[in-house]
């Protein structure tokens, strides 16, 4: 007699719950488990890549460009961009108003490719003299406006004859324009450099603006004008303009050696 084929027996409903709340209980177990490993894992990427500290817990100073030493966005290397990049958080409706500008601002334009095109031929190859005087035949200006302190005529008078030599229409106009004694706007006498035992003329930036203004200049060259005086000059000039020399008398007009030996000799700045 051949045997009975057992037919498999019906879980009963019973049966079914009490499996599906033991599988339910392992699944919550298994999360319960992943979220520890989760937590684990981010306190220690906490540890080892410590997040950027953010505005509301960095009021005085936050990490910026000066931090960074990939410059990842020099070939846009994503990879490679700092926590803190301000390339990866930038606002994109600016950067598209940025970008628009120099697409549409014909003069903004047109800066924008004549310094590019010093900068991709003359770059490291020409002195600063040189590239100046290529950026304003590029540029086109037919007349230039020279703005410097009236302590670097001489460099100035260098320049200017460089200018004539390359068919450049140039106008200079000296810092101390006007003659106006400094205390004349308020300017205390222990402020000044003769400490007020003398007549001490201003220097006058607006002025100079002014006068460049009038003349219709293209283009401005600002030739040493003191810390502040070339921010209201900028302020004031109607006409682009660019810095030929910053003044800096204790290096001799070389305003980043400090910056160079800041570990050395500059190191209490």
């Amino acid at each position: 007699m051949s045997e009975e084929v057992k037919k498999p027996t019906r879980k009963t409903k019973a049966a079914k719950k009490a499996e599906y709340e033991s599988i339910k209980e392992q699944v919550e177990q298994l999360e319960k488990q992943l979220l520890e490993l989760k937590t684990k894992a981010k306190e220690l990427d906490a540890d080892l890549n410590p997040a950027p500290k953010k505005d509301a817990e960095c009021p005085s100073q936050c990490l910026t460009c000066a931090d960074c030493r990939v410059k990842a966005c020099f070939n846009n290397e994503a990879e490679k961009y700092p926590s803190f990049c301000l390339t990866t958080a930038v606002n994109k409706k600016l950067l598209q108003k940025a970008k628009d500008i120099y697409l549409t601002n014909d003069t903004d334009k047109k800066l924008a490719l004549t310094a590019a095109y010093v900068e991709g031929n003359f770059y490291g190859k020409y002195t600063r003299v040189q590239e100046t005087i290529e950026f304003i035949k590029q540029y086109g200006a037919k007349k230039v406006g020279v703005a410097t302190c009236v302590g670097l005529l001489n460099e100035a008078s260098v320049f200017c004859k460089l200018l004539k030599k390359h068919g450049i229409e140039y106008y200079t106009v000296g810092c101390k324009i006007g003659a106006i004694e400094k205390s004349e706007i308020g300017i205390p006498k222990e402020n000044t450099l003769t400490k007020g035992e003398k007549f001490e003329s201003m220097c006058n930036p607006i002025m100079q603006a002014k006068v460049l203004n009038a003349q219709k200049t293209d283009l401005n060259i600002v030739i040493g004008l003191c810390v502040g005086h070339d921010a209201l000059f900028m302020r004031y000039a109607k006409a682009p303009s660019t810095i030929l020399v910053v003044k800096d008398r204790v290096t001799g007009h070389n305003p980043v050696v400090p910056l160079y030996t800041a570990g050395g000799i500059y190191s209490k700045i």
